[in-house]
């Protein structure tokens, strides 16, 4: 009895110490890659324009008109780009149940193959093909996860991807121009803002991956204030230049 307990129990603290985050929502991703580039790219707009000595007004007007097109255009952009990978998957799963309810044979054999490849035996491979091939949607399910390498149940959302990416474009956005709408008069407060979110936003990246917060927020400070400085250099040239 006390070793049923100790087994009991052992599988209940795996459970609790097994369990993984979700990495295919289709959230993480546009989420981080519209922060990073709203900071990156209205901080490297901004200083660019600034460089070219230019008003206070139309700095801030710039911020502004780059926060809404790159919000606008990078929703526009996953969602597009989502419900097309979205699509292609459903056409090629519409392939793969058709071929299970024309070949139901061949597509267990095949089945049976795969796993006999993977170091079953082939008797115990053709005994777990033929009972997962009871159910055609269990079938479609394991076939699209041996041969597409998907998960029909688990899908990226066009919607979900295209809502993350806005709102994280924007807000990353937004922060090089509060200083500006705050009443600030120089560029160096927000370059100062902006850094400090782009050294932040790696940082925070970094609690659902495996690299250390200070590297993951150091990369993203050193990338985002190299394009800065390029552009505040390019925008200095031209506007010296006209």
């Amino acid at each position: 009895m006390a070793v049923i307990e100790s087994v009991a129990s052992l599988h209940e603290a795996h459970r609790d110490n097994h369990t993984h985050r979700d990495v295919n929502g289709g959230w993480l991703r546009p989420a981080v890659f519209g922060a990073m580039d709203g900071l990156v790219s209205n901080l490297a707009l901004m200083t660019g324009v600034a460089g070219g000595a230019v008003s206070q007004q139309t700095i801030v007007i710039t911020g502004l008109a780059g926060l809404a097109a790159g919000a606008f255009s990078m929703a526009a952009g996953e969602y597009t780009s989502v419900a097309s990978q979205r699509e292609l998957v459903q056409a090629e799963l519409d392939v793969e149940r058709r071929e299970l309810r024309r070949h139901p044979v061949d597509e267990m054999e095949e089945l049976a193959a795969l796993y006999v490849s993977r170091g079953v035996e082939p008797e115990l491979a053709r005994e777990v093909a033929t009972q997962l091939s009871r159910d055609p949607e269990q079938a479609l399910e394991i076939h699209a996860r041996e041969e597409l390498g998907i998960d029909p149940d688990d899908l990226p959302s066009p919607l979900v991807a295209a809502v993350s990416s806005f709102g994280a474009f924007a807000l990353g956005a937004l922060l090089p121009l509060l200083p500006y709408l705050l009443g600030a008069t120089a560029l160096w407060p927000a370059v100062l803002l902006a850094l400090a979110g782009l050294f932040g936003a790696g940082a925070l990246v970094a609690r659902v991956t495996a690299r250390s917060w200070w590297f993951s927020g150091l990369r993203q400070l050193a990338l985002g204030g190299v394009a800065a400085a390029l552009t505040y250099g390019l925008g200095t040239l031209l506007g010296a230049a006209l």
